[in-house]
């Protein structure tokens, strides 16, 4: 079975919202997932999206190919979860 890691659409009219999910690459694109791997949301400002990295690197080890738009959303999610790992954690001065 090929699978896909892809984005389903939900949301209203006029106001689209994305769930980014695991599933067999011949279904349909609202129909049943294997995962629920994360969300997007394009016309929040700042914070548009939120993906699980370990179950997505998970998948793609499983072979799951994700599609170009997931694969930049995979990027932008790596980046910044190092940088906030690579932030100096700051102490209280000790008085």
């Amino acid at each position: 079975m090929a699978v896909k890691i892809r984005m389903t659409r939900t949301g209203t009219t006029n106001n689209p919202a994305f769930r980014i999910i695991v599933v067999d690459s011949r279904a349909p694109r609202d129909g049943a997932c294997i995962e629920f791997l994360g969300w997007y949301n394009p016309r929040v400002e700042g914070e548009n999206h939120s993906l699980n990295l370990e179950r997505v690197d998970y998948w793609l080890k499983k072979g799951a190919e994700p599609t170009n738009t997931v694969r930049s959303l995979i990027r932008k999610t790596r980046r910044k979860a190092e940088a906030v790992a690579s932030q100096p954690e700051t102490t209280a001065p000790v008085a």
